[in-house]
């Protein structure tokens, strides 16, 4: 999906396109420009977190967590197969690869990754280690 034009003239990236550069943001550990796209009361639900109940709000939340991954694994990525786009919402479909910095051990888990957008800007993000899972939780079941 492209961009598309607004009313004002101006060009709004599609959410699905928002999401792919939050992606590309998130593995290139560029916490400025991903921090830039998410809203004020931004929160972050991680799937490699989101176990302890843990959660991440702000931009402030953005660099904990990034920092948080850096001490923790030597290499973490994020891979998308494939974007399913809901109302206000767009979930990604892939696998989380990681290698953990003390253990050295290989990571490798399925991913759904639910990005919640309003106007332009990511306000939530909740991540699953179930695609299924994933595809229920935001309603999209259907269109898995």
């Amino acid at each position: 999906m492209g961009r598309r034009a607004r009313r004002d003239g101006g060009v709004d990236q599609s959410n699905v396109s928002i999401a792919e550069h939050a992606v590309d943001a998130f593995n290139a550990r560029d916490v400025e420009l991903f921090a830039s796209m998410t809203s004020s009361d931004f929160e972050w639900f991680p799937s490699m977190i989101a176990v302890e109940g843990e959660g991440f709000r702000g931009s402030d939340g953005v660099a904990r967590y990034f920092e948080t991954l850096e001490s923790a694994w030597d290499y973490f990525r994020v891979v998308a197969e494939r974007f399913v786009e809901g109302d206000g919402l767009v979930l990604l479909i892939g696998h989380l690869e990681g290698c953990g910095r003390n253990s050295g051990a290989r990571v490798e888990s399925e991913l759904g990754m639910a990005f919640d957008l309003r106007d332009g800007l990511i306000t939530r993000i909740r991540g699953y280690l179930n695609q299924q899972e994933a595809l229920v939780a935001v309603g999209l079941a259907d269109r898995g």
